[in-house]
């Protein structure tokens, strides 16, 4: 069987691995050098069992920048472009999902069109009145970045919003790729299963929220922040786990659909919702200004990326703290060995650790590793506790 998959970011590059174990798979890319990457089986982006499987699993699987090739006798064809925040408009950008479509209709539309690209609650169903020839499903992806491949092989859920044989089949055809073949399948309506994907991570982002402001609380009052959460989470209906500290949350994810969930409420009655979206403003107004009170001259950003392990820089939460240390007048510099840069917003970007160090009166962290353990206390400022998530 054929299958196509238009984008390969961690979404759709994961999903084209675990289905190319059993079936021809071809992805689809705008961006050449990718495509080239992913023919020679060279990973694009950071996530070490991707690089792994690409190397040396048995893959049927090629890359085109070419639609015609990817689509053409598809069977099914999966939607993994980005769809960004439009902070004007305050909905996503789905764009490329509807040039996929465009072309989809064109080249092969007795295809089965899955979305797994992040979308607003209720647009499959207007996608569906807008293209009635088409057969169109919603599939949200529950990842983690690094890990994309790793979440797909061991599924914590997976769930189509299809009730019928279409949703079904699509269903089995993850699990088909997946190690784990026991994980939960749940079939639902389309516009429920994109409601489900919006609500989970506005629940992850509060609760990273919830453990910062505990923190921020901890912070101002002297308290010890893990004696509070080591207790809090002794309770089991809380757990001890997505629980540490950082400068707010950030990434691909959990920003821009805690937004899009807030926009979809429209006329609904909320005020949790708002909560969530304002409270990692807040989170990182405190750090910005705690670290400011130091009266540091020069300031060393130790790595822009969202989370360790992870090569995204998009809406990580050390730029909103950068930008705002760089609005109090505060020198910033930067260590970060993904950029290939010697500058990035302004801000001279070392690629020699110990030069940094050395440049810096203060490095901040979003997430301390070993590089740092054997600086002084008084030269890295860090909430990280536990050094996870």
């Amino acid at each position: 069987m054929k299958i196509a998959i238009a984008g390969t970011g961690y979404v759709g590059l994961s999903n084209a691995v675990v289905l190319a174990q059993h079936h021809e798979v071809v992805a689809l890319d705008i961006n050449p050098a990718k495509v080239e990457l992913i023919n020679q089986r060279r990973s694009p982006i950071v996530d070490p069992e991707l690089s792994h499987y690409l190397a040396t699993n048995n893959l049927d699987l090629r890359a085109t920048t070419d639609p015609a090739e990817a689509y053409t006798d598809a069977q099914w064809i999966v939607i993994a472009t980005p769809t960004d925040y439009d902070t004007e408009n305050n909905f996503f950008d789905t764009s490329s999902v509807e040039a996929v479509l465009a072309d989809v209709a064109a080249i092969n539309p007795a295809a089965t069109v899955v979305i797994k690209s992040t979308v607003p609650v209720g647009y499959t169903a207007r996608l569906r009145e807008q293209h009635p020839d088409l057969s169109i499903l919603f599939s949200p992806e529950f990842l983690r970045e690094g890990r994309a491949l790793h979440d797909n092989l061991h599924p914590s859920r997976i769930i189509v919003g299809d009730t019928g044989p279409a949703g079904r089949q699509f269903a089995d055809l993850l699990l088909e790729g997946a190690i784990d073949k026991d994980a939960p399948v749940l079939l639902t309506d389309a516009t429920e299963a994109e409601a489900i994907k919006l609500f989970a991570n506005t629940y992850l982002a509060m609760r990273v929220a919830y453990f910062n402001e505990l923190d921020t609380y901890a912070a101002t009052r002297g308290l010890d922040t893990r004696q509070i959460i080591e207790g809090v989470g002794l309770d089991p209906r809380i757990g001890s786990h997505y629980n540490n500290p950082s400068f707010g949350y950030g990434g691909y994810c959990l920003p821009k659909d805690t937004r899009q969930l807030l926009a979809n409420y429209g006329d609904v009655p909320q005020t949790l919702i708002t909560a969530i979206v304002d409270a990692n403003t807040t989170r990182m107004d405190f750090i910005a200004a705690d670290i400011a009170s130091d009266h540091p001259r020069r300031v060393g950003i130790y790595r822009l990326i969202m989370k360790a392990g992870s090569d995204n820089f998009r809406a990580s939460s050390i730029q909103g703290v950068m930008s705002r240390l760089q609005a109090r007048g505060i020198e910033i510099i930067i260590y970060e060995p993904a950029l290939e840069e010697d500058s990035f917003q302004g801000c001279h970007v070392y690629s020699d650790l110990d030069q940094f160090v050395t440049a810096s009166d203060l490095i901040i962290a979003n997430r301390r590793d070993d590089h740092l353990q054997d600086l002084a206390g008084d030269k890295v400022y860090s909430r990280d506790i536990y050094q996870r998530d």
